[in-house]
């Protein structure tokens, strides 16, 4: 730790906000780790109960996503079956509608992890440079550098140096939590779109259509259309 400790201060000025983004990146880190692992653990389950509830049970359907709406599957679910008695256009928009917030959820935290991916690799090739200007300058070579202050001038490089190390240390660890949570979101997409479908088509199936034919068998034939013999008026 002391070794880290003086590496850390001999990168000089440039090395606080890079301190400060890995902080936070690692604060993102373990934040979508905590909401990926819930999720993806809980999700299966939870669609299983209310794709076979639906079947027989709207309305235990229902109950089951209100229960899970700590999660965004449940969030989705819970949208169409809270309606009352919706076409199957109504249904599906409210599930589209529904997933589009979750999926902007989902995304929280990206535009920081790319700027980081952006901006930590500058912030290194910074103090670098800076690094090297101040070393330069306390090098006199117009009156003959002598052996000691070639050597802190070979010091004060490698010190410069270890700004762009870090900077680009915090960028890798940004591009793999972004890179990771992007893959987990595509995922995601491609599982809600299959779950939606299949809630849809058991709406359709069990409820909508059943009922739309009830309604038709239960109206009553409209009476034939009488023709009037236009005979008898002339």
């Amino acid at each position: 730790m002391t070794h880290i400790y003086d590496l850390f201060l001999k990168g000089g000025p440039v090395m606080w906000p890079l301190l400060a983004l890995s902080v936070f990146t690692i604060t993102i880190a373990l934040e979508r780790a905590w909401f990926w692992i819930r999720l993806l653990s809980q999700e299966n389950p939870i669609v299983s109960d209310v794709l076979e509830t639906a079947r027989y049970d709207l309305l235990q359907a229902q109950k089951i996503a209100q229960h899970a709406r700590f999660l965004p599957i449940g969030r989705f679910l819970l949208a169409p079956l809270q309606l009352k008695k919706p076409s199957p256009e109504t249904f599906r928009l409210a599930m589209e509608a529904r997933g589009d917030r979750e999926f902007i959820q989902m995304r929280k935290g990206d535009k920081f992890l790319e700027t980081v991916i952006a901006v930590a690799p500058l912030l290194g090739l910074l103090g670098t440079v800076t690094g090297l200007i101040t070393t330069f300058n306390n090098l006199k070579i117009g009156e003959g550098a002598n052996l000691a202050e070639t050597s802190q001038a070979a010091s004060g490089i490698s010190e410069a140096l270890i700004t762009t190390a870090a900077g680009m240390i915090v960028a890798i660890l940004a591009l793999l939590i972004y890179r990771i949570s992007v893959t987990l979101q595509s995922g995601q997409v491609e599982y809600f779109a299959e779950v939606g479908t299949e809630l849809e088509l058991i709406y359709r199936q069990f409820w909508y259509e059943p009922e739309l034919e009830e309604k038709q068998a239960m109206s009553p034939a409209l009476p034939p259309v009488n023709t009037v013999n236009m005979d008898n008026y002339q």
